[in-house]
């Protein structure tokens, strides 16, 4: 998370620029996962680390976003991973629908470790692409900021990450989403801080005041949820549709309301005051919860798994 997103994106724009079309190799694989069959292709190129850690890489994060939804969001889902002549670690995805099932590469350096698998963020971020409608360009950040959002707090719920690692990154990072001079509010102001994170700060609001008004009954995830059921990103949708559908599912008009607060208008949600009543606080390079805020009980609301971990089949070859 963070400005990573940036450096990643700004990355790829330079390996792309040169980047030939290459021919997919014959080793590839398929498995089923949250009532999802996902194949992985890689296109030809060297990689320092065996194709059956990347395979479990891909299920990995399938298995996050599993978790979040309740079930993955498409039934068909083709992954190929593009080894690079240089470089290390995890350099870009990206998601796209060129036919029937989504598409997304990822683009991986050739020096890459496994634990550069095992930090990555790039590809749940990705996957939960899917899980949205997709709506007109104006309303991009609503689809990187719930990628944004969603991303760590998946990983956290199957055990990949831990809550203060979350919760510090938010801190850090949710100020990059807030309006500058000029802003014109989400629907008009398209820089990379109020797309991705002033997206995830919508996000984050969205799930406190669920989170507030429901005691806890529901939250964004239930919403996120009910709005994945009904369409994801193979369906068109106006974003007012979508919001909509989130806001019946909890039963609070806590989507739409924050929309129409924050489309055409800059707004300043007072991130000091929010962090103190959601009892997270800065300790050292982490943070520290304090259970006795008046908020506490939201942010143990939100990074609580709904369900048992969902499971994977094995991966079965396949042919390109």
């Amino acid at each position: 998370m963070r400005v990573r997103i940036l450096i990643a994106f700004t990355t790829m724009l330079m390996l792309t620029a040169s980047l030939p079309a290459r021919a997919l190799t014959l080793a590839g694989a398929t498995c089923s996962i949250g009532g999802a069959e996902i194949e992985v292709s890689f296109e030809s190129g060297d990689l320092a680390i065996a194709r059956g850690t990347v395979f479990d890489w891909v299920a990995e994060s399938a298995t996050a976003v599993t978790e979040y939804y309740g079930t993955f969001p498409v039934r068909r889902l083709h992954v190929v991973i593009v080894p690079l002549d240089h470089g290390k670690g995890v350099v870009f995805g990206r998601t796209t629908v060129p036919g029937p099932a989504p598409l997304i590469r990822v683009m991986l350096g050739r020096e890459i470790v496994n634990e550069d698998l095992r930090a990555d963020w790039i590809m749940t971020h990705e996957m939960v692409h899917l899980a949205f409608p997709s709506v007109p360009e104006k309303h991009h950040w609503i689809e990187e900021g719930i990628a944004t959002y969603v991303e760590p707090i998946a990983r956290a719920q199957i055990g990949d990450l831990v809550a203060a690692k979350i919760w510090r990154d938010m801190v850090d990072g949710m100020p990059h989403g807030l309006p500058a001079e000029g802003d014109r509010g989400l629907d008009n102001t398209h820089t990379w801080g109020r797309t991705y994170w002033g997206g995830a700060l919508f996000c984050l609001l969205a799930d406190v005041e669920i989170h507030r008004r429901t005691h806890d009954r529901f939250g964004l995830q239930d919403a996120l949820r009910a709005i994945a059921k009904s369409g994801n990103i193979l369906s068109d949708w106006p974003l007012t549709r979508a919001l909509k559908v989130g806001d019946d599912a909890v039963g609070v008009p806590v989507l739409m309301e924050l929309y129409n607060k924050m489309k055409d208008t800059p707004v300043d949600p007072n991130l000091a005051q929010l962090w103190q009543r959601l009892g997270v606080k800065l300790a050292g390079d982490s943070v520290a919860f304090d259970a006795n805020a008046p908020d506490a009980s939201i942010v143990t609301s939100i990074m609580k798994p709904r369900e048992n971990r969902p499971s994977a089949s094995p991966w079965r070859s396949t042919k390109q």
